[in-house]
């Protein structure tokens, strides 16, 4: 993604934050899920880590919905 990109910061703390440092593919899938609300943006993320979602732990979960919608776009 490129510096002007709106969603850099929100993937930049995603991984310093979580530890989830998306690829650029990874990072599409989440934001191609984002239209259909933060839970859906969520499964792209474990779904581009390779992690079973469902089996994930709840801190987990919440830590990764609770820092993109911290670090959504404006706009």
């Amino acid at each position: 993604m490129s510096a002007t990109d709106p969603y850099e910061p929100m993937f930049s703390a995603l991984c310093r934050e979580v530890g989830f440092c998306l690829h650029e593919k990874g990072q599409k899938r989440v934001i191609a899920a984002l239209p259909a609300g933060l839970d859906a943006a969520v499964r792209a993320v474990f779904a581009a880590e390779g992690v079973d979602e469902p089996n994930a732990p709840g801190d987990v979960k919440r830590a990764v919905r609770e820092c993109l919608k911290a670090n959504l776009p404006v706009g």
